[in-house]
């Protein structure tokens, strides 16, 4: 989602929660002290977004784990005045209790509570590939993907020539180390070793396929 900031004015995190709007339509994350607006997404996001939200409900469904996908819930990054809302943030029920900020605003601090954090990449790539990215590895969040379906992410991240590309970072020993996938590869999760999709499938979600 593109952003557009709202004030000038830096603040710190837990001034952003008191004065985040309760039900706002639209929705705002907190990048270094700065409240920014994210305007709204494209149709393809939001088609990826809820084709991998149904596929993971699916699959943590079938395996029985005390996991569910929040409607909003925001990832207090652990250092500066950030806060995130992810496209796509499994949490686990388990750990929700020893999260001081879980009952009051529905935020998350510890990466212990998060299964999978998911970003749809759109014109602001340069935060889920660089600051999110970061902030997600320092938390300590076991694995984070990136869906890159219009290959925007700098060539540094996707290669070159830039194609459309879905990074899976999984946490090794305190730092994340990458597996890429495109077209009819099937993507390969740590965390759910067993989910069958294939790059296409995703990145295809909603089209209409005609023979």
């Amino acid at each position: 989602m593109a952003q557009i900031q709202t004030a000038t004015k830096l603040v710190t995190f837990e001034e952003f929660i008191q004065w985040y709007p309760e039900n706002s339509p639209v929705r705002y994350e907190l990048h270094n002290g700065a409240i920014i607006e994210m305007t709204p997404p494209s149709g393809k996001h939001e088609e990826i977004k809820g084709f991998l939200n149904n596929k993971l409900v699916i699959e943590y469904s079938r395996l029985n784990l005390p996991y569910f996908i929040p409607n909003q819930a925001i990832v207090k990054a652990p250092e500066g005045e950030s806060g995130y809302l992810p496209d796509v943030l499994i949490l686990n029920r388990h750990s929700l209790a020893s999260e001081p900020l879980w009952t009051k605003s529905s935020t998350v601090t510890q990466g212990s509570s998060i299964a999978l954090v998911i970003e749809v990449v759109s014109q602001n790539w340069r935060d889920d590939y660089y600051k999110k990215l970061a902030d997600y590895e320092e938390m300590g969040i076991p694995e984070y993907w990136i869906a890159d379906y219009a290959a925007l992410g700098a060539r540094k991240f996707i290669g070159d020539p830039k194609l459309p590309t879905f990074s899976i970072y999984q946490l090794v020993d305190g730092e994340y180390q990458v597996s890429q996938f495109r077209g009819n590869d099937y993507i390969i999760s740590p965390t759910f070793p067993d989910l069958k999709i294939t790059v296409n499938q995703i990145f295809q979600a909603g089209e209409v396929v005609r023979d």
